[in-house]
């Protein structure tokens, strides 16, 4: 996290709070710029996806997150047994989440999840305002959704997986991040990604 002063606000101009100091509104967060130069406060969100029942790959990327100091985690679904949601318990930064195709007792993932302050489970699809960026979250195995959540030109990141493959790609000003899978089976693999959402960047990262 890069330390700064930053506030919702909804309006996009030019706005001198203050005679010392410059505030930059721009959509969903203000940037304070102090005498001594620019701080920017920004957040790193964890993106993961497609854990498919791994306890130890999950715990790692658990564990990855925590070090990394992220203060938001996405899940684009595939946790696919209920008993996976205590191995996200230790997780230092709230989760939201999405159902995959292979999650099948929605019911119980949703239960369990709902019993912990931090997490959600959305459906199939989320919403999300963090770090200043507009967020669309889901699995990807809809792929006409997909394309067209990639077309649409009112979001700033898009975040999927269902491939089991990372990808980390601009269209235009949108940010299309695939973490890969934390299963690590398919593709011999186990990825996450990190997105700064100053930088409007995402890396993958091997765990």
């Amino acid at each position: 996290m890069v330390r700064g002063a930053v506030h919702s606000c909804p309006v996009k101009y030019w706005y001198p709070a203050h005679q010392d100091r410059l505030y930059i509104v721009v959509p969903e967060i203000i940037i304070r710029l102090p005498d001594e130069g620019i701080v920017v406060d920004g957040m790193l969100i964890g993106v993961m996806s497609d854990t498919h029942d791994d306890i130890a790959q999950t715990k790692k990327a658990v564990s990855r997150f925590n070090r990394e100091g992220v203060e938001q985690v996405l899940h684009a679904g595939d946790f696919v047994s209920p008993f996976m949601i205590d191995t996200l318990k230790e997780l230092a930064a709230p989760l939201t989440g999405v159902f995959g195709n292979n999650d099948g007792d929605r019911r119980l993932l949703g239960m369990k999840s709902a019993g912990l302050p931090s997490m959600k489970i959305e459906g199939t699809f989320a919403r999300i305002d963090a770090g200043g960026m507009r967020i669309a979250l889901l699995h990807g195995n809809d792929r006409e959704l997909l394309e067209t959540l990639m077309a649409c030109g009112s979001l700033d990141l898009l975040v999927y997986g269902h491939s089991h493959r990372p990808e980390v790609r601009k269209n235009g000003s949108l940010l299309i991040v695939n973490p890969g899978e934390v299963y690590g089976h398919l593709t011999g693999r186990s990825t996450v990604a990190i997105v700064d959402t100053v930088k409007r960047s995402a890396e993958i990262v091997e765990i």
